[in-house]
């Protein structure tokens, strides 16, 4: 089935992470929206709770129960497990309008914890993971003539604290690799969002005890997942000879 796409059309939009904080966030907010959703993580029990209550218990834009979302399993380190992903998403629709690419693990701690193995895995899914992301979709996008990519940066992709130094190299890298993209892309539309404090998952896989009781005493003024799902529903709703490039969305109380 191919969608054709017209301004108020609904779109294919892909989500990565969607199991939770700001991927499942951002899929019910653009479910809401009448968007068609593929929804990709490891965890596919929860993907299937969220597939069927987005398309049973939507209430959408329009006021009637119409969300429609797929759950497909996806590991963005594996460049095969993307392809798939990305794959089933077009055999099903026909094309893919957006991809979000939100997967990410935090597990700060200082570098003289000699944390090797966290650091490779944050290298491995929030750099990896985007680029592999990037590779899968590109080559459709480049035939369609048109798509958005929206990475998932952090405000630790403008700044380095303590304890985040290889987090923040890793979304450094995100937000370079997006500004890259952009300029060598005149069809496609590409958008960074970066959270400050945001309440999801993240800080749980935070190993350092120490590292991880501080961050919890600063969740205190952290602001919802839906509060960057509605930052990218608005970078995808504008028209599209408008390319959103960056937003910043920080609790009003964070320095």
């Amino acid at each position: 089935m191919t969608l054709l796409l017209t301004t108020a059309a609904p779109k294919v939009v892909l989500i990565t992470g969607a199991s939770s904080g700001i991927g499942e966030a951002t899929a019910r907010r653009l479910a809401a929206a009448g968007h068609h959703l593929v929804l990709g993580a490891r965890r596919t029990d929860r993907l299937a709770v969220l597939a069927k209550e987005i398309e049973t218990d939507t209430e959408t834009d329009t006021g009637t129960n119409t969300g429609v979302a797929f759950p497909h399993v996806l590991d963005v380190t594996d460049p095969d497990s993307m392809r798939s992903f990305v794959s089933a998403a077009h055999d099903r629709y026909g094309r893919i309008d957006v991809l979000v690419n939100n997967a990410g693990v935090m597990p700060l701690a200082r570098l003289d914890a000699l944390k090797v193995d966290e650091w490779d895995r944050m290298i491995d899914v929030n750099l990896r993971g985007v680029l592999h992301g990037i590779a899968a979709v590109l080559p459709v996008m480049r035939a369609q003539g048109a798509g958005h990519i929206v990475n998932i940066a952090s405000v630790s992709g403008l700044r380095v604290d303590p304890t985040a130094a290889v987090y923040s190299a890793t979304k450094h890298a995100v937000r370079a690799l997006s500004e890259g993209l952009r300029q060598e892309s005149r069809e496609l539309r590409v958008t960074v969002i970066s959270p400050g404090l945001t309440r999801s998952e993240l800080t749980e896989t935070i190993s350092d005890q120490d590292t991880k009781d501080a961050v919890a005493g600063q969740m205190g003024i952290a602001i919802p997942a839906a509060a960057i799902g509605e930052a990218i529903h608005y970078a995808i709703s504008q028209p599209t000879d408008v390319d959103v490039n960056e937003i910043v969305v920080r609790p009003t109380a964070q320095g």
